[in-house]
Formats: structure tokens, C-alpha cells, sequence
């Protein structure tokens, strides 16, 4: 149901009351059935996505690798992942052991959160969640945006199966932690493969806290939208993150950019499947080696899209640098230790902008 307010949103200050400080989000203004976009979510010309800059999928050169893992002992798989992590920072995989119930209870999940009323959804916003790892919000950093990008999310830091069992909600809870607990073994498969390239002959457990020794994860809602070609889901970055394993739905709207750094390339959703990425943290430490790619989402206006992303990250007391191994060699370190949480400070502060994160860290 539309919520009784649709006949006031018309200034500014109404639309930012509305979504931001009453916790509607933008799936209350979509449920208004809004003709025109507000136009703080009108992107600038150069940030949308537009049939003139997006690559066709027919095109045989350009495409996000399709990795199967039903052999994953053999060679060619972890030749492969190595491949696409230094040529595109993006891959897909089938049959990697992730149940496929465990994918659709959770994407049900995402679309039972986002369907409760503002009421019990402004629970867990920033001014009133009872803990600082569980954060419902919109758009990116509205504070810092010039235009806000069209959609809703909630954000859950894992410190503990006691701390998630108390401040999660309900609605997701128990979903979102059988999905990240099933994901442990290929992310570790994942980054074993990785570093075997890099020369770090074990994943002991130092390394293993400093590639994935925290995880924050992401229920994103994208609603239906008025105007989709004026705007954004989500715009261009990079993420922070050691790897990010992401579950879609079968709606799409994930763009890659090319390797040709000026087109977008769309990453068509495969049933049962999961999108990995490399993050900025890992393209620091194999000093450049593995690709940290800028993405983003497109609007839609006929369906509802969700997205599930884990973001598996150092901790953020840990120094991040080009690993010793990887300098071993004489190769000359393109970054510098930076501590984590100071760079996803850094991240969060300012509106997406591409690349622009990786700066912070650039010897």
C-alpha cells in the first residue's frame, strides 16, 4: 500500500524527510507510483548508463568469465579464477558448493526485510539501531552525494554469532547467517588459488585474519523506477574489500567497466551462480597484480531487483601492504601500509567516484 503521504512529497526538504529521516527509502516513493524522478536522484550526464557507452553481451571479447567448480582440484579451475582476478577483477561461478536453497531462503529473506513497514525498519537506522554493526539506510553517503542514487539497504557486521543473534532482525536473521557460513569454505578456496599465484604457499592463519578476518554483508533493495535512465542504483567504485562474493537475482543491472576503461560491460545473472570480485584490499596487497574493477547498478523500471553482497575484508586494526612475498622478487611496492580502517574511512566519507579510493594508499 502507498503510504499516505504520496500528495506532500513535492519540495526537496519533503523527499529527503521522507526517505532519509522517516525511513521510507526509495521503495516508499516507488510504491507512490511517482511519474518523474525527484531530482536529487537526476545524475549528471557522464554517471549514467547509457546505450552509447555499455558494450553489447553478444560482443565474444568482452564478458565476465563463467568458472565452473565442480572439479576444483583440478588445475585449469585455479588458472582460470587467477586469470579473471588480473584481467578483469570479476568472474562468476557455478557449481561451487554453495546450496542453492541456501541462495533462494536468503534472497526471500531480503525481499521479507524491505517489505516491513518504515516503522520497524527505522529500528535499525543509524540514529536508532541498539548496535553500530547493524545500519538500514539509503542511497550511498546522502550527506556527501550531490545526486542520491536510487536504493535502499540494510548492513550487518559480523562480530558474532551471540551479537548477530541479538541485533539482527528477525525477518533475515537466521538466512543471512546459514548463507554466510556456507560461504567460508569457497572463499577460502578462492583466496588459496589466489595467493598460490602470488607465491604464499600457505594460507596459515596469520594470512588468513589478514584477508578475511571480518565480513560485513549487504541486503540491497532496488525498487522500480520512475525515470531509470536518469539515474543510478549505485555508482561507479570499487569495493574495500579483500573479495566480494554476490548473490543477484535474476533481474540484472550489474555493469563492469571494460577493459578497455571506457566501456560498461553487464554482467548477465546465471541461475545458481555467484559474482566474485577483487576488492581494493587485495589489489594492494599483490601490489597490482589482481584488479580491483570499478562497477555499478542501473535503475529498473519494471522490477524490483535485490542483491546480496559479502563483503570479506582484513580487520580493521590490520596494516595493509603489498604482501613480502609478492616483493620478494625486487618488484617495487605501488602502495603503501595503510591501516584498514583509516582507508574505509576514507571510503565512506565521500560520494563513489571510481577508482578515487585507491589513491589513499599509492606509494
Amino acid at each position: 500500500m502507498a503510504p499516505p503521504v504520496a500528495q506532500t512529497i513535492t519540495d526537496p526538504s519533503s523527499v529527503t524527510d521522507f526517505v532519509i529521516s522517516r525511513s521510507h527509502g526509495v521503495r516508499g516513493l516507488s510504491e507512490m507510483g511517482l511519474k518523474a524522478l525527484p531530482k536529487q536522484y537526476i545524475q549528471p550526464l557522464e554517471e549514467r548508463i547509457t546505450t552509447m557507452n555499455v558494450v553489447a553481451t553478444t560482443n565474444p571479447g568482452e564478458y565476465i568469465p563463467i568458472i565452473d567448480m565442480s572439479n576444483s582440484d583440478d588445475p585449469k579451475v585455479a588458472e582460470a579464477i587467477c586469470n579473471a582476478a588480473e584481467k578483469w577483477g570479476f568472474f562468476q561461478l557455478v557449481n561451487h558448493g554453495v546450496p542453492i536453497e541456501v541462495l533462494e531462503n536468503v534472497k526471500e529473506a531480503t525481499h521479507r526485510f524491505f517489505e516491513l513497514p518504515a516503522e520497524k525498519k527505522t529500528k535499525y537506522s543509524v540514529e536508532h539501531s541498539a548496535s553500530k554493526n547493524v545500519r538500514f539506510g539509503t542511497s550511498f553517503s546522502p550527506h556527501a552525494e550531490k545526486a542520491l542514487e536510487w536504493k535502499d539497504w540494510l548492513s550487518l557486521f559480523y562480530v558474532s554469532e551471540d551479537e548477530a543473534s541479538a541485533f539482527w532482525p528477525p525477518a533475515c536473521k537466521a538466512e543471512v547467517l546459514e548463507y554466510m557460513k556456507k560461504t567460508d569454505i569457497l572463499t577460502k578456496q578462492i583466496l588459496e588459488m589466489l595467493m598460490k599465484r602470488l607465491h604464499v604457499k600457505e594460507l596459515d592463519q596469520e594470512k588468513e585474519h589478514l584477508l578475511m578476518g571480518s565480513k560485513r554483508i549487504n541486503l540491497n533493495y532496488y525498487p522500480v523506477c520512475p525515470n531509470p535512465e536518469l539515474t543510478v542504483g549505485v555508482g561507479r567504485h570499487s569495493d574495500v574489500s579483500t573479495l566480494t562474493i554476490l548473490l543477484q537475482d535474476h533481474i540484472g543491472g550489474l555493469y563492469v567497466r571494460g577493459t578497455d576503461e571506457k566501456s560498461w560491460v553487464h554482467v548477465p545473472p546465471v541461475k545458481g551462480s555467484l559474482v566474485i570480485n577483487i576488492g581494493d584490499a587485495l589489489q594492494i596487497m599483490s601490489n597490482g597484480r589482481y584488479k580491483s574493477i570499478e562497477h555499478r547498478v542501473a535503475a529498473n523500471g519494471c522490477k524490483n531487483r535485490i542483491s546480496v553482497p559479502i563483503f570479506v575484508n582484513p580487520r580493521p586494526s590490520d596494516l595493509i601492504a603489498p604482501l613480502p612475498e609478492v616483493l620478494a622478487s625486487g618488484e617495487k611496492a605501488v602502495y603503501k601500509q595503510v591501516l584498514y580502517s583509516d582507508y574505509v574511512k576514507h571510503f565512506f566519507r565521500k560520494a563513489h567516484d571510481g577508482k578515487g579510493t585507491i589513491d589513499f594508499a599509492k606509494a
